[in-house]
């Protein structure tokens, strides 16, 4: 199959060279049109429950995590001067295009009795011009005697007060939400500056649009990175300019189809598919080494130039095939995870892959036969005595001292078995942030003076239109229960909620005294009912959190990022005690919002990415079994490819480093790439006795001379290449490159001394037959070398 395919492709050049330049400049089209997301990330598959629970609140109620809000503490806002100039920011915030609606102390709203319409109204505080500082003292008493906007808007204590944006659902969701974004923190950072005040940011669309903004420019600093770190290490590889650029030219080629299949799928880029190019430029160069490698070895053993290109395809074809399906199972088996950003994750990378590895095929022999026959300068790194003495000791140790590799390969795998105990599986919404960050620090401010910005949502079905008001009103005390208890955790802001307004009315009822800020008495609440304003008006601003039917409320809180460790222990504590003041057999009532969405989410990924692993396991073996017809060798050569997972979880747990969606994903991508090693061996190996090697042990020992090489020169890049992710801002992504680089650079080691090793241990008479069984199938024929 292969030397048909090397001999086509030798006499067609000129036709697949055609062929892949036209589909890359389709491809390079549909890259251009590539778009950011700004879109929540959506983990859950549509059938969960809590995804389900969330759907229907939003149904419902509309948008929980659309706020975006900006604040600064200040003792002394409510002076003339300075309070004007917070009036005018609010006013321009109202300005910005997309922006819905903007409540700040200067926008806020009395509730005003009218007693000759039985109605309420809502009445903006400030009506007139502030001109004195008596106009702004009194404005001060005015908001200080309104208790609904205590804990909501200002704090007291602190001084701290926030302004809080929201915005049109078409705009937030589209790239204009970045811009949004920048006109907003403009006119704060105009503010703070001229008043010498430290203004903070933050809520979900603030904290996505930040992150949206960092994967940008990540995506292009990896990228170049990837350019740059892997076009230093094939110089001082090959010392071949034209190697270095036609091999990086090949890459790249296959980066922008990666990213046109990503348009062509209708995908946007996220935090997670903005890994995919630079993932692809180090993961395909090695099939470039293979090639060179292979074609120069050739080529200093006869001088044929085509032949030797012709033998490269040959032999190396089906052993980079067999390495990159491996690669693409591990990315593919993201899809058994059904969390839509996981599984566009794993689809894209996974065909990117093969593609990249069917572009090289094609394009290296091809470009390899227009360059000049390579010169002897070239070719030095082959006879290298330095790489070769390490192999030649590697070897020795194989072959003599086995048992130190078993105790030796135990004991480390015990070590990281003992570390993985220790493991926290703990995640935050901003966990991939670093603590100096603004966004985190930011985060900070709010949940010191506000107790948080993260959505935190119950609603309560009374199972009956006009539930909420029936039986005296049942509904509405239990739910001010539910708030009392509430109060007993201080992760939780203060509530809005149908009780604060009937809180809010009763209090305009009584013509504003603050000290009927309260749910009144069934008696005085069915009085204050008949205001049209304060329960039934079709312009009430508080009828947000009541559905037409009055059968369904909501009560929105505001959640500290406690982690999902801490917020999975409390909801397994409060759920008795919301169903203790709730009958289930009564009501309905559902706890959700980003906070809990984000917990099960959480939760969800580990569980799935684990099962993912599994499958990814099971499918290489399976594959490796069909190819290689040994069951025994293939399960046993898994060893070397999951001992450095092993000692890599091992090393997460010694070092602190928490189990996240974004460090988990390093197990399935370390371990499709680990097998390619194995792939590499074992293929040479296999090769070795099919030539008529005296024994084993010289099979073994000729597999790791030639193998050896290219294993070592692809560990080296892999390792550099992930080891770029690293200077991420993400810590997520800083852990990934530098846990990826880790286990790759110990799977060399165990794929080139345990593997081996395995190999030995195990052979007696059936293994030469069962690895040359079926040698002649067309999908894995290695041709015998000719001289």
């Amino acid at each position: 199959m292969w030397k048909a395919f090397s001999t086509l492709l030798l006499r067609n050049k000129i036709t697949f060279t055609t062929v892949v330049l036209i589909l890359s400049a389709f491809m390079g089209y549909q890259a251009s049109k590539m778009e950011l997301s700004y879109e929540f990330a959506k983990i859950l598959p549509d059938s969960d429950s809590t995804f389900i629970e969330y759907q229907n609140f939003k149904k419902t109620f509309g948008e929980d995590g659309s706020v975006m809000v900006m604040g600064f503490a200040d003792k002394d806002l409510f002076q003339l001067e300075k309070f004007k100039d917070w009036q005018e920011v609010s006013k321009n915030l109202k300005n910005i295009a997309g922006v819905k609606n903007v409540l700040s102390l200067p926008t806020i709203y009395n509730l005003v009795r009218n007693d000759s319409l039985e109605t309420f109204e809502f009445v903006p505080l400030i009506q007139d011009s502030l001109k004195t500082q008596a106009d702004v003292d009194k404005l001060k008493n005015d908001i200080y005697a309104l208790p609904f906007y205590e804990g909501i808007l200002y704090n007291k204590e602190t001084g701290a007060n926030i302004v809080a944006i929201t915005f049109n659902k078409k705009d937030l969701d589209s790239k204009r939400r970045l811009d949004m974004v920048k006109e907003i923190t403009a006119l704060g950072d105009e503010f703070a500056e001229k008043h010498q005040v430290e203004m903070h940011y933050s809520g979900m669309p603030y904290i996505r649009a930040q992150l949206m903004t960092k994967v940008s420019q990540e995506m292009s600093l990896f990228l170049g990175l990837a350019v740059l770190v892997t076009a230093i290490i094939l110089w001082a590889f090959f010392r071949s300019f034209s190697t270095v650029f036609f091999s990086l030219i090949t890459t790249i080629i296959g980066v922008v189809w990666s990213i046109g299949i990503m348009q062509l799928f209708g995908y946007r880029i996220t935090a997670l598919s903005g890994l995919i190019a630079p993932l692809v430029m180090v993961i395909g160069l090695p099939n470039c080494i293979f090639l060179i490698n292979k074609y120069q070895n050739e080529f200093l053993k006869h001088g044929n130039k085509i032949k030797a290109i012709a033998r490269s395809v040959e032999t190396q074809g089906v052993t980079l095939f067999l390495a990159n399906i491996t690669t693409s199972i591990g990315f593919a088996v993201l899809y058994f995870t059904k969390s839509s950003m996981l599984v566009e994750f794993g689809v894209v990378a996974s065909i990117s892959v093969m593609t990249t590895f069917f572009i090289t095929l094609i394009m290296i022999p091809i470009i390899l036969n227009i360059l000049p026959t390579p010169k002897a300068k070239y070719t030095k790194h082959q006879e290298g005595k330095r790489i070769n003495g390490i192999l030649n000791v590697i070897d020795r140790l194989v072959q003599n001292h086995r048992t130190a590799i078993y105790t030796i390969s135990t004991v480390v795998a015990v070590l990281g078995i003992v570390g993985m105990k220790f493991i926290d599986m703990n995640g935050y919404v901003v966990d991939d942030l670093p603590s100096k960050d603004p966004v985190y620090t930011d985060l900070h401010f709010f949940e010191d003076n506000f107790k948080g910005v993260l959505p935190f949502e119950i609603s309560v079905d009374t199972k009956k239109p006009n539930g909420l008001f029936a039986d005296n009103a049942q509904a509405v005390y239990k739910v001010k229960l539910l708030q009392r208890t509430f109060e007993e955790y201080d992760i939780f802001s203060k509530p809005l909620s149908i009780v604060e307004g009937i809180s809010f009315s009763y209090q305009a009822y009584k013509g504003g005294n603050p000290k009927f800020y309260k749910v009144p008495s069934v008696t005085d609440l069915k009085k204050l009912s008949d205001y049209q304003g304060s329960l039934k008006g079709q312009g009430n601003k508080l009828q947000s959190f009541v559905d037409s039917t009055k059968q369904t409320t909501r009560i929105s809180y505001q959640a500290r990022d406690i982690g999902s460790k801490k917020m999975k222990l409390l909801m397994n504590e409060l759920r008795p005690r919301i169903d203790s003041i709730f009958d289930p057999k009564e009501y309905d009532v559902h706890v959700t919002g980003h906070s809990l969405v984000f917990l099960k989410s959480n939760d969800y990924l580990l569980s799935n990415l684990i099962e993912s692993l599994i499958i990814e396991i099971i499918l290489i073996a399976i594959v490796g079994i069909a190819l290689f017809r040994s069951v025994r060798i293939i399960l046993l050569s898994k060893l070397p490819c999951l001992i450095p997972l092993v000692i890599t979880a091992g090393v997460m747990g010694f070092l602190d480093i928490r189990f996240k969606p974004s460090t988990i994903l390093i197990f399935s991508i370390a371990f499709g790439i680990s097998s390619d090693g194995t792939v590499y061996f074992l293929s040479k190996y296999r090769q070795e006795l099919k030539k008529g090697a005296k024994s084993a042990a010289a099979a073994i020992s000729a597999a790791i001379k030639e193998t050896g090489l290219s294993m070592v020169y692809t560990a080296t890049i892999l390792f550099c290449g992930f080891a770029i992710f690293s200077a991420s801002s993400f810590g997520g992504t800083q852990a990934m490159g530098v846990l990826v680089s880790l286990t790759l650079l110990m799977s060399m080691f165990t794929n080139l001394i345990l593997l081996p090793a395995i190999l030995l241990s195990i052979h007696n008479r059936t293994v030469p037959k069962e690895l040359m069984a079926d040698m002649d199938e067309p999908l894995v024929d290695i041709e015998e070398d000719e001289d």
